[in-house]
C-alpha cells in the first residue's frame, strides 16, 4: 500500500484536511513549479516558442497518461465547463431526443444542456437520486425506460460530486452504445484515484480539471475528444493555433486556416500560461507515479476507518459498493446541526457540506491519526 505522502505536502500535523473533494494543496513539487514560473515570466527573454512547445506536450502527455489517450486526443482547457460547453458545440442533438443527466450533479455538465434545450427542441431528463445510492443501477434503468424519447446524450460525472456515488462506466456505455447515445464523462472526482481507461469504456468527450484530486492550479483543465468527434468540432474560441498555419512569424499571416489536426484544435485561447501548465503538469506526473490502484487503495482504507469509526454516530454512511473509495458522504437523518462544519474547522479538522451532507475526502497526505482526529472532534461536537 502506498504510505502516506504527508512529507510532501506543506500541512501542520495539526491539520486534519480531509477536504480533497473541494481543493487540494499544492504539494511543494508543484508549489516550486509555480514559484519557478512566475520567475520565467519576470524574465522573458529567457525562453521562447521552443520552451512553449515542450510545456504543451508535457501537459497533455501528463493528462492523456491518466485516462489511458494519446495525447493528440487531449485539448488544454481552463475548466470542465469549458470542455462541455465544446462538447455542445460538436455535438448536435436531434429535435424530440432526450439528454441524461444525475438529479444534483454539479452545474458544469447539466446547464450547457438545460440552457440549450429550449431552442434545441430536446429534452433534459433527470435520473433521480437512488434510495439504495446505485447511481449506476438508476442510469441503467433511465437509458432502458420503456417508451421514453429517443436517448441521443447522457452527460454525467462518473462520482457524484456531492454523495460521492459511482457511476459504473464499464456497465453503462455499452448501453448507451447500444442505445445509439453518446456519453460526456465528468471525471473530475475519478481521474487520478480512480481506474480511468477512455479506450475501454469509449466516451465521446472526458474532462477533468486538476485543482483536485490531481493536486495543480485552478483555470487548467483537459479534455479528452474520441477522434470520431474531433474532424467534425469547431472550437469554443477562433485562435491561431487552432489552425494549420497562422503564424506571426511569417507572411502570409493566415496562410493555411484549415482546423489542426486533434483534439488541439479545441485548445483555450491563452493557452500559454506557463506559470499553471507546468505546476498542472508536475501534479499529474506526481499522481501517476504514485500509481492510481496504489492511491485508491490507501484511500479506501481511510474511508473505510471512517466508516467503522461513525457506527452508531446517528448517521447513514452509503454502503461501500455504491460509493467512490475516496469520498464518504454522511446522510443525517434528523439534518445536520447548525455550525458542525464550522466546529470542526475550528478544531483543526476540515470537511465540507454538501446538499445538507457532510463530505469527507482524505488524498495522499491524509493518515490514520487524520482519521482519529475527525472522530474524536465529531463525536464531542455532533448530537
Amino acid at each position: 500500500m502506498l504510505p502516506c505522502q504527508r512529507a510532501a505536502f506543506d500541512i501542520p500535523r495539526e491539520v486534519a484536511y480531509l477536504n480533497a473533494a473541494s481543493w487540494s494543496p499544492l504539494p511543494r513539487a508543484v508549489l516550486a513549479a509555480g514559484h519557478a514560473g512566475v520567475e520565467r515570466k519576470a524574465r522573458p527573454w529567457t525562453w521562447g516558442a521552443e520552451h512553449q512547445a515542450r510545456q504543451f506536450a508535457r501537459a497533455r502527455a501528463a493528462a492523456a497518461a491518466l485516462i489511458g489517450a494519446e495525447p493528440e486526443d487531449i485539448a488544454i482547457i481552463p475548466s470542465v465547463g469549458y470542455g462541455v460547453a465544446t462538447a455542445g458545440r460538436i455535438l448536435p442533438v436531434p429535435r424530440g431526443a432526450r439528454v441524461l443527466v444525475l438529479e444534483d450533479d454539479h452545474a458544469s455538465p447539466t446547464l450547457e444542456w438545460m440552457t440549450r434545450a429550449g431552442a434545441g427542441g430536446f429534452e433534459v431528463e433527470t435520473v433521480r437520486r437512488p434510495e439504495d445510492g446505485d447511481w449506476t443501477e438508476a442510469v441503467l434503468a433511465a437509458i432502458a425506460r420503456p417508451g421514453a424519447a429517443p436517448l441521443a446524450l447522457a452527460s454525467i460525472s462518473s462520482v457524484h460530486w456531492a454523495d460521492g456515488g459511482v457511476v459504473d462506466l464499464d456497465r453503462v456505455a455499452p448501453a448507451l452504445r447500444a442505445a445509439g447515445a453518446a456519453l460526456l464523462v465528468d471525471a473530475t472526482h475519478a481521474v487520478g484515484v480512480m481506474a480511468v481507461d477512455v479506450r475501454r469504456t469509449d466516451p465521446d468527450f472526458l474532462v477533468f480539471p486538476t485543482y483536485k484530486w490531481v493536486l495543480g492550479p485552478y483555470a487548467r483543465a483537459f479534455l479528452y475528444v474520441a477522434r470520431r468527434r474531433q474532424e467534425e468540432g469547431v472550437p469554443l474560441e477562433q485562435t491561431s493555433h487552432s489552425r494549420r498555419a497562422v503564424a506571426s512569424e511569417r507572411a502570409p499571416y493566415l496562410a493555411d486556416l484549415r482546423f489542426a489536426e486533434g483534439a488541439r484544435r479545441f485548445d483555450m485561447g491563452e493557452r500559454d500560461h506557463l506559470i499553471s501548465l507546468e505546476m498542472a503538469a508536475v501534479g499529474m506526473e506526481m499522481m501517476a507515479g504514485w500509481g492510481q490502484a496504489a492511491i485508491g487503495r490507501r484511500l479506501a482504507m481511510l474511508t473505510a476507518m471512517l466508516a467503522e469509526g461513525l457506527r452508531g454516530a446517528g448517521v447513514r454512511v452509503p454502503e461501500a459498493r455504491v460509493r467512490a473509495p475516496h469520498v464518504l458522504s454522511l446522510e443525517f437523518p434528523g439534518g445536520m446541526q447548525e455550525g458542525l462544519i464550522e466546529a470542526l474547522a475550528a478544531e483543526g479538522v476540515h470537511v465540507a457540506p454538501r446538499l445538507g451532507r457532510m463530505r469527507i475526502s482524505p488524498h495522499v497526505y491524509n493518515d490514520e491519526a487524520d482519521v482519529e482526529a475527525f472522530l474524536r472532534a465529531f463525536r464531542r461536537l455532533a448530537r
